[in-house]
């Protein structure tokens, strides 16, 4: 999963990302390693693995991971070639969801790019950014799509749509706030809009701020009722605070936390509330070598959950040995859960469930 972090310059974006891949740095099992400078990959909180890796003695534990990529060169006139200009964009493209960076604090050592703090007016001029891009790209689509409805009437719904989506973008509008019927989302499946990706906006406050969750800063409140009008979750950080946690092992991280009056870092949540936004899910397997959760959409059957691990086991999938995590901790063992009837054999339309122990059967 890839998620794309994006915000003016001096708004905290370099913080929080250095933060991301900073992490790597002391962390010896993959919770936190960078693939490369512009790509920090972070690992999913689950406690439950930890349990599990107890109770199997496995020798290694597997989280899943969010992949969080920098996307420099954003300024006003991006669409237009303006600072890394097409580059960006095409950055943006490869991404599932946004994570906005927003200033929401004021420092007269930080000097603002448009002089001085204003979150919603930073946020318009990234989303103009898209906007424009969307807009030169569905205007082409037209003119072509036009030319072909004249021998093929089935493009009639995707031209209309076109035309529909073009309203709103003139209208500074992001694709994300239109409302789109169940055959319109369909035809979105092949139009690769900008503006009509997942977004996160992420408010960076000041220290003294982070605990109380920006309750009481103005820009804050701006930002999460700007945020509502598009469905979007708004994440409170401190950037320079999680470069700090960054630094420390998981002990110091604690306490350092527990001292801030906070439950978790910025960071663990900002990957929960990804995982929510874009609707995954985790399924887990456990033995003796490994304790691994595997990534995967709501909704999905157990023949694709197991086809996340090898496509072999898609392919021959006969069943699927299912346990739910709570049951398995209860009884303290597999046996002890099968003994009580908790362990279950499910077929090719089980849907998986968050939190499912599954060993698979298959055969090729």
């Amino acid at each position: 999963m890839k998620l794309g972090i994006v915000g003016l310059p001096n708004v905290g974006k370099s913080t929080l990302f250095n933060a991301i891949t900073q992490a790597g740095a002391e962390s010896a099992n993959y919770p936190f390693c960078t693939i490369e400078p512009n790509v920090g990959v972070v690992a999913v909180p689950d406690h439950r693995l930890h349990t599990l890796e107890e109770m199997h003695q496995s020798e290694k534990v597997l989280p899943a991971t969010i992949e969080f990529y920098d996307i420099a060169g954003l300024v006003k006139g991006a669409s237009k070639g303006e600072g890394l200009g097409n580059k960006f964009l095409s950055h943006i493209r490869e991404v599932a969801a946004i994570v906005h960076v927003v200033r929401c604090f004021e420092d007269s050592n930080i000097t603002h790019v448009d002089g001085d703090v204003n979150p919603i007016r930073d946020i318009e001029t990234i989303n103009l950014e898209l906007i424009f891009s969307d807009l030169e790209m569905v205007e082409k689509r037209i003119q072509k799509t036009e030319k072909l409805v004249k021998s093929d009437k089935s493009l009639l719904p995707e031209l209309t749509l076109l035309k529909k989506i073009v309203v709103s973008l003139e209208e500074g509008k992001s694709a994300r706030s239109i409302e789109f019927n169940a055959e319109e989302k369909e035809i979105l499946k092949n139009i690769d809009l900008l503006s009509s990706k997942p977004i996160i906006y992420i408010a960076n406050v000041s220290e003294d701020e982070v605990a109380e969750g920006g309750s009481n800063n103005p820009y804050v409140k701006q930002l999460r009722e700007f945020a509502k009008n598009e469905d979007a979750e708004v994440v409170v950080i401190c950037a320079k605070i999680e470069a700090e946690i960054a630094e420390l092992d998981d002990d110091e991280k604690d306490m350092f936390l527990e001292e801030l009056g906070l439950s978790q870092s910025g960071l663990d949540r900002l990957v929960q509330a990804s995982y929510s936004l874009l609707g995954l899910i985790s399924y887990l397997t456990a033995g003796p070598k490994e304790v691994r959760a595997w990534t995967i959409k709501k909704g999905t059957k157990a023949p694709q959950a197991a086809g996340k691990i090898h496509t072999d086991f898609e392919k021959g999938f006969i069943r699927a040995e299912v346990v739910a995590y709570d049951d398995l901790v209860t009884c303290g063992s597999h046996n002890a859960a099968k003994e009580k009837g908790l362990v279950r054999l499910e077929g090719k339309d089980y849907i998986v469930k968050d939190g499912d122990v599954i060993l698979f059967r298959f055969n090729v």
